[in-house]
């Protein structure tokens, strides 16, 4: 059978469950217990930490990143990791992920609405801010990267803006039950036709 490391921020937690299920009796799906991925470089050590735990037993690694990356700080209004910090992280987890011998997918930031400040779910108490517009360059930037190192793109972004509200949640950076499924499905998709399954 076929194993599959799934690295990403909270987005990938919430469909990653429905992934395992849709995949169950072709492929392991591996994820990181613990913290999400949050930032491109915290998405490297989680792949550090399973390559330790498992050796090079994956077939295939399928990631996100861009979120936390994007995220906005207080008082300075720049985003946390610039697009060449971001796209030089993005080269590492794909250096480390065929140095172990595995195939890479890469998962696009899905929209957002607008504009949405919200506070750190993690418990930090400090409030961040998300704009459309970082979204549109971070992913620009993660697609260039692709395409240089000959990566699919599994192309969440385009899934999720053709839905009215983007299958997002209340707090419009998560998604819906009704998402969830969407996003799993298509992630699901990805690996099986990357596997050649």
């Amino acid at each position: 059978m076929k194993k599959v490391a799934l690295l990403g921020d909270s987005i990938k937690a919430w469909y990653a469950p429905i992934v395992k299920e849709k995949l169950a009796g072709k492929c392991e799906v591996v994820v990181f217990e613990g913290e999400n991925g949050k930032f491109v470089y915290n998405n490297l050590r989680h792949l550090m930490n399973l390559l330790s735990a498992h050796g090079k037993t994956f077939d295939l690694v399928h990631f996100n990143s861009g979120y936390w990356d994007m995220t906005l700080m207080p008082y300075l209004g720049e985003p946390m990791i610039s697009l060449e910090e971001y796209k030089s992280g993005l080269r590492k987890i794909i250096k480390l992920s065929r140095a172990a011998g595995a195939k890479v997918v890469f998962a696009t930031t899905t929209p957002l609405p607008g504009r949405e400040v919200g506070p750190d779910n993690t418990g930090t108490g400090v409030t961040f801010s998300f704009e459309q517009e970082l979204v549109s360059n971070f992913n620009d930037a993660a697609r260039e990267v692709m395409q240089e190192e000959n990566v699919p793109v599994n192309d969440l972004y385009a899934v999720c803006k053709q839905h009215e509200r983007y299958y997002k949640c209340e707090d419009n950076l998560h998604h819906t039950p009704e998402g969830n499924e969407v996003l799993a499905e298509h992630v699901a998709n990805a690996i099986l036709k990357e596997l050649g399954i």
